[in-house]
């Protein structure tokens, strides 16, 4: 038996004082009205009303059960309202877990702006590398940033961004050392290697296959801030995604090299919850992610 309607039912035929018109109040029919206080009756094992050919009016245990049955009515709105007031409102604590490197690089420098807009929201930030899947529901979260190719079906994943893979050196490196003009070129060169990118960097090749270089450095950085920090000190040669180098390249910290040959990086998105109601907070802080990951 659907507890809801029955109450509402059952109220709305208190205060109408007849089947007839709580039923054109309701818009059910006059039957089904009276079948469903006849259930309710039954089920709690008491009459709730008193009825005559003229009129109709709640028992004295109708009459307790009227008030309690408005009260909890009541309360389920304000709960209903709450709920929906606060899915519209853009305030509130939004957990997210984003990468490393994103996030210090991309991410932390745009959140004043971002907070002034919403002071009402608050951020609780965890980074982290790992490709392990992960269960935001489970674990607590509202949002995660990822690399890589995410398929997972519990979650909606939005591309946030798919840019080249750079190779990047200081201008005093390069001044230095030299230019390299080819991807063969690198091998006279010191290549700052990660655990990510390796000693074998690939090239796209403009007029064949593609290109390997086995490149060799006198430094193995496993973090890519580490990496870009020594690209812009002028340790050597890296290779990263275009967005853990875009403010350096902004700044002319680093020049980009071999820009013919770049590939295709590893795309990074975001992942969020199937959720049809999603809060007003989550979706400004989503749109605020793909605002600042826009190549340009």
């Amino acid at each position: 038996m659907n507890k809801f309607l029955a109450l509402s039912v059952f109220t709305r035929v208190a205060d109408s004082g007849g089947f007839t018109a709580a039923a054109r109040k309701l818009g059910m029919s006059v039957s089904a009205v009276t079948k469903t206080i006849t259930r309710l009756e039954d089920e709690l094992g008491t009459q709730l009303f008193n009825r005559t050919t003229r009129q109709l009016s709640t028992t004295d245990y109708g009459q307790e059960f009227y008030e309690r049955a408005v009260q909890i009515l009541t309360d389920l709105e304000d709960a209903e309202l709450a709920l929906q007031r606060g899915n519209v409102a853009t305030r509130g604590r939004i957990r997210a877990v984003v990468p490393l490197s994103f996030g210090r690089v991309t991410l932390v420098p745009e959140l004043p702006a971002f907070l002034s807009r919403y002071p009402d929201i608050t951020l609780d930030l965890n980074f982290s590398d790992s490709n392990k899947p992960i269960d935001l529901v489970a674990e607590g979260y509202d949002v995660a940033v990822r690399t890589g190719h995410i398929t997972d079906s519990r979650l909606i994943t939005r591309l946030l961004l798919r840019s080249p893979q750079v190779t990047v050196a200081a201008p005093a490196y390069l001044k230095a050392n030299g230019t390299p003009r080819t991807p063969q070129d690198l091998i006279h060169h010191n290549c700052i290697t990660g655990n990510r990118t390796g000693p074998e960097w690939h090239f796209a090749n403009p007029k064949g296959p593609e290109i390997i270089v086995h490149v060799k450095g006198n430094a193995v950085l496993n973090s890519g801030d580490a990496l870009r920090e020594a690209a812009v000190a002028g340790l050597g040669i890296i290779r990263g995604t275009w967005w853990l180098v875009r403010k350096d390249l902004e700044r002319g910290d680093v020049e980009s090299i071999l820009a013919d040959y770049a590939v295709e990086g590893t795309p990074i998105s975001v992942l969020y919850p199937a959720n049809r109601h999603l809060p007003a907070k989550v979706r400004v802080f989503l749109d605020f992610l793909i605002s600042i990951t826009r190549m340009g």
